[in-house]
């Protein structure tokens, strides 16, 4: 699905273009994305096949259970800033709990944003009358465990009774050194572990030299819903290892494919991005903030009007955008109380009726910081 996803990675018609204008900024600023289907299809198999290697070698222990990944962030969503070379390829790799264990979502009151971290707090549960071909934990003696070779191997990934990030990044780096030689991809890529303590980069090099970055980031689902709690971290916030923050990078995926869905050939919505994300490269502004912008103008400026022809005309109108956000002090974060969201991205119910985030709160709190956005924007 992710290869359907029309990405730009064709120049647009001088018929969509008649004056050439766009076709020139396009060339300049190289707006086509580079074709990452390929690498992109590399990725996803090599953490499917790691996945099931995992499930053979922890098929009796009670490591977390690895689920299908899911790819996040610009290459997946079809407009990466990045030379073909330098993209990192973001993947999810959600966790559910072995048997006999469960877990439980607590806010997460030690940050100065509870509302978007929580805890995972590990309970074990009874599975005495489950089709389980272990004992249970809960009503099983030491002695019985022991006989049987069962140890509660999931604790030594928690701090307390809390999931550890670090420690599952641990885990996980020396889970893909031992396996490697186990894949097919180990016949044409050396794979080398880069540090990370919240997440597993991978450096994949070919004998060719050319290389492949791939970080491998740790999720629970909230639910049925399309948010995360993710072991990424932000540039402003290091939280502590049994903190998780709220992630939106799958519902944001989700949504770009329902734009390229329901968007006219060629639209110009991610060269629209790439555009003002060379613009504002340097300046210190967030990345994010602009996606949010883009995100809020796709659903506020009909899609029959982002036809490759309108280039120029999206990037001006998402410019003004962002420097009304920046005078105003507020751009509204785009998946809490938005009344124009896809149906088809699932939120969790207290969501629909929240008070939107202010992304720009920390200049609402810091006047000097806005001045100094501003001059950097301008």
């Amino acid at each position: 699905e992710v290869d359907n996803i029309r990405d730009s990675e064709s120049e647009e018609s001088e018929e969509e273009n008649p004056h050439g204008m766009n076709m020139i900024i396009s060339r300049r600023f190289q707006l086509s994305a580079p074709n990452l289907a390929s690498r992109r299809r590399v990725v996803q198999e090599l953490l499917s096949d790691l996945r099931n290697v995992s499930h053979r070698l922890f098929a009796d222990s009670f490591f977390p259970v690895l689920e299908p990944v899911i790819g996040v962030g610009s290459p997946w969503e079809g407009w990466s800033p990045h030379k073909k070379e330098d993209v990192v390829y973001c993947m999810f790799v959600p966790l559910k709990p072995p048997p006999g264990h469960a877990f439980h979502l607590e806010p997460d009151t030690t940050g100065d944003t509870p509302q978007m971290s929580k805890r995972i707090r590990v309970e074990l549960v009874c599975i005495c009358t489950g089709k389980h071909n272990t004992p249970c934990f809960l009503h099983h003696s030491e002695e019985e465990l022991k006989r049987n070779q069962v140890a509660n191997r999931l604790h030594t990934l928690c701090t307390g009774p809390y999931l550890d990030v670090e420690k599952i990044s641990l885990w996980f780096q020396t889970f893909v050194i031992s396996a490697w030689s186990m894949v097919p991809q180990s016949r044409h890529y050396n794979v080398q572990v880069l540090p990370s303590s919240r997440s597993c980069k991978m450096k994949l090099t070919k004998a060719s030299g050319r290389s492949l970055f791939v970080e491998t980031i740790f999720s629970v689902q909230e639910g049925d819903s399309d948010i995360f709690l993710s072991s990424q971290t932000t540039e402003a916030q290091l939280p502590p290892s049994t903190t998780w923050l709220e992630s939106f990078a799958v519902a944001e995926a989700k949504f770009f494919r329902h734009v390229a869905r329901q968007a006219p050939p060629r639209s110009c919505h991610l060269k629209c991005l790439r555009l003002c994300a060379r613009l504002l490269e340097g300046s210190g502004f967030s990345i994010y903030a602009l996606k949010t912008a883009v995100m809020h103008l796709l659903t506020l400026i009909p899609l029959s009007e982002w036809r490759g022809g309108y280039l120029l005309m999206r990037v001006d109108d998402t410019m003004r955008y962002l420097r009304c956000c920046l005078e105003e002090k507020r751009l509204k974060h785009f998946f809490f109380g938005n009344e124009d969201m896809p149906e088809e991205i699932s939120l969790p119910p207290a969501f629909q009726g929240a008070q939107p985030l202010n992304l720009f709160q920390h200049l609402a709190r810091d006047p000097a910081a806005q001045i100094e956005a501003m001059q950097e924007f301008d």
